[in-house]
């Protein structure tokens, strides 16, 4: 199995299948978890393949499609809520599993905000815990509407569900 060369010993025909069997993995991963509520690999296993595919298409970026899970957040809701479309789209928070990965992105919050990247900023990270993203709209302080992330551009109406979330307030001033 080619998973278990380093990324830099693929050859890129066998770049190009881990790539695609990695995306069936992901994708089917993907639709177990978001639209199922079963999923099918722990979330450990998934960021492991996800990274992966990155790895992969970092190297050979004629093998990073559009469609790559890579590129996408969560799957499209579920047939069983009504839809929102979301003003702004929800995006995914990414994972840091060493230095590297923290060094990696303090480099690029640096670049996007114009400062030399020995510019010192202050962090709060904790540790990933499973849950479920939502987006809460109040108007006049009033709760009107609670979605899902769905796919990031359309998610779920849960709006009647969170409502019975103690947590989650139905009106705020």
């Amino acid at each position: 199995m080619t998973s278990d060369l380093s990324v830099d010993d693929l050859t890129h025909s066998a770049a190009a299948t881990e790539a695609r069997d990695l995306s069936d993995q992901l994708r089917a991963a993907n639709e177990a978890y978001h639209r199922d509520d079963a999923p099918v690999m722990s979330d450990a296993d998934y960021d492991r393949l996800k990274r992966r595919l990155s790895d992969i298409e970092a190297r050979f970026p004629d093998l990073a499609r559009s469609d790559s899970p890579t590129q996408q957040v969560g799957a499209k809701p579920s047939e069983g809520f009504g839809k929102i479309t979301h003003a702004v789209r929800m995006l995914s928070l990414s994972n840091a599993f060493d230095r590297a990965d923290v060094e990696d992105f303090h480099d690029g919050i640096c670049r996007f905000l114009g400062f030399d990247t020995s510019h010192p900023l202050t962090y709060t990270a904790e540790p990933k815990i499973d849950g479920l993203s939502l987006s809460l709209r109040y108007e006049n302080g009033h709760l009107i509407q609670a979605a899902t992330r769905g796919d990031g551009a359309i998610g779920e109406n849960v709006t009647e569900n969170a409502k019975t979330i103690a947590d989650i307030p139905h009106y705020i001033e």
